[in-house]
């Protein structure tokens, strides 16, 4: 089963993991595992450290232990790979004073489709007493990313690997382009197995101003508008809350001005404040 992405509808082929061993990354790597199963995708896990001091594979999550929660067998032996059919798994240890910077070099000499990353949410001056991390590394990699909010449950169970989509808002704007957020929600729907989900497309906005969209035929699964007027960052929170969204898909083009560059995109604005997972396309 393979899972495709919104460029040309080429298969998945390799999933970046940037983990700091906290366990908000813990629950990144049950979706960059399960997405890579689902894929066929290589998983690599990369760690950056900004000390010199060696870190071993052993410090890394267990991903042999979660595929043995989730009913996969795995081959005996301390030294033996994570065993199933077609996966890889890459462990990458870095040692960089600048972690952003790092990651984005390996993931521009490593062609990469996915990278799954676990946020910490800071907003106001908490964002210029603490670096950033997970936001510069999505947008200067130029990679579809999926953020795993701190609390967040996410939807693939680190317990069993079960997915739950069954409710994943959509905003949908003329600029950016909405379609490639449409279609990678399809793919993910199609790769993951969910026969049946709702799919809300919101356009915070005047209601003239609606973006074409085409939603896929089949699948089982029910696609819906919502309009609202407002601030659009708020807009989207207030419906992912009141429909109790297990994901928000977003199409991205990064900052654009000054404005941008001091208070965030509006998909990194929803980022530091949604409760739910946030794939930016």
């Amino acid at each position: 089963m393979d899972t495709t992405d919104a460029r040309g509808g080429r298969p998945v082929l390799r999933i970046v993991h940037p983990t700091d061993f906290s366990p908000a990354s813990d629950v990144a790597l049950g979706h960059a595992l399960k997405l890579a199963l689902v894929s066929g995708a290589e998983l690599d896990l990369l760690h950056v450290s900004r000390q010199k001091n060696r870190i071993g594979w052993e410090a890394f999550p267990g991903v042999r232990a979660m595929l043995e929660c989730w009913g996969i067998p795995q081959p005996a032996g301390a030294g033996a790979p994570p065993g199933h059919a077609g996966l890889r798994v890459g462990k990458i240890v870095g040692v960089d004073a600048n972690p952003v910077r790092s990651v984005v070099d390996y993931v521009g000499a490593h062609p990469t489709d996915l990278v799954v990353l676990a946020t910490h949410q800071r907003d106001g001056i908490e964002r210029w007493l603490h670096a950033a991390t997970a936001e510069p590394i999505a947008r200067r990699s130029h990679e579809m990313t999926l953020f795993i909010p701190p609390g967040a449950g996410g939807f693939v169970s680190a317990e069993t690997g079960e997915v739950t989509l069954r409710r994943i808002l959509v905003p949908v704007d003329r600029a950016p382009a909405p379609q490639p957020a449409v279609d990678t929600t399809a793919a993910l729907l199609g790769g993951v197995g969910c026969a049946e989900a709702s799919i809300v497309l919101l356009h915070v906005g005047a209601e003239a101003n609606l973006p074409a969209v085409k939603t896929p035929l089949g699948g089982g699964w029910r696609w819906e508008w919502a309009v609202r007027e407002g601030e659009p960052v708020d807009g989207i929170l207030d419906v992912a809350a009141g429909m109790a969204a297990e994901l928000i898909v977003m199409t991205t083009q990064g900052h654009r001005g000054l404005a941008d560059a001091l208070r965030g995109s509006t998909t990194e604005r929803v980022i530091r404040r949604a409760r739910c997972p946030v794939l930016a396309v």
